[in-house]
């Protein structure tokens, strides 16, 4: 009971630190982290709105292309965070309570109420602006959000040690990351896509990520491609060898 409470303490003060050094002491701070998506979102609405006549589900642009990127940063932004969680904080690991894995576990439960809080606001403004406010699925929302928290805590974990260990695998992974974020469903819908290239969109977790994240704001969205048992799977697999990188490699992480 007591390494229990010693552990939640120590999360509780690395997500107050990481508040502070994130966002700083001022509510400016704040206040970026939820302009930043909303000026982006408002910025490729009026974009892709002068391209196309109408969006490729629903009437909107902007919801449209808002469950797309919010979709999206639900695992990207987790990642990038979670991935530089043991670099960011080495010098606390000097302290004997803290662990590597708590600077993980409080930049993931910082993230995930920051994703959560931006997605809230920007939804909210959003729908002030539609002539009717859709009918919200959250049972299809939490589940993305939580399939999307399992495959970023993965491939976090492993990252956290491949970054340390080999500099150029952290510049591949960068390269590789770059079109994702075209190729994940944000612009349009894969599962709409004619095959081949259905099939190899699908191999994507991440499409599944935001087309599940899209079925809660959608009910007419049938999301024929979205197939939630390959995408636990993908997690799955992404955590336990995240995990078993992670513990093996404790000793590198605290001392390199």
């Amino acid at each position: 009971m007591t390494l229990i409470v010693t552990y939640l303490r120590v999360v509780a003060a690395m997500i107050v630190r990481e508040m502070s050094t994130r966002f700083g002491r001022k509510p400016g701070g704040y206040v970026w982290a939820l302009l930043e998506p909303a000026g982006y979102i408002a910025m490729m609405t009026v974009i892709f709105g002068a391209i196309s006549r109408a969006p490729a589900l629903g009437t909107s642009f902007i919801l449209f292309f808002a469950t797309g990127y919010l979709g999206y940063q639900l695992y990207q932004a987790k990642v990038a965070y979670l991935s530089a969680a043991v670099r960011a904080n080495k010098a606390l690991l000097t302290y004997p309570n803290v662990a590597p894995i708590d600077t993980v576990t409080a930049r993931l439960i910082l993230q995930t109420m920051t994703t959560s809080l931006v997605s809230v606001a920007v939804f909210s403004a959003i729908f002030v602006t539609l002539p009717s406010v859709p009918q919200i699925n959250w049972a299809h929302i939490i589940e993305a959000e939580g399939a999307a928290a399992l495959l970023s805590l993965g491939v976090g974990l492993f990252n956290c040690v491949m970054f340390i260990r080999y500099a150029l695998y952290e510049q591949i992974y960068g390269i590789v990351m770059r079109p994702m974020f075209l190729l994940s469903g944000v612009f349009f819908l894969p599962d709409s896509m004619a095959p081949p290239y259905r099939d190899f969109l699908l191999y994507n977790p991440l499409c599944h990520v935001i087309m599940l994240f899209r079925t809660g704001f959608y009910p007419e969205y049938r999301a024929i491609g979205l197939d939630s048992a390959y995408l636990y799977q993908v997690a799955a697999v992404a955590l336990l060898v995240g995990m078993a990188v992670f513990t093996f490699s404790r000793r590198t992480l605290r001392n390199d």
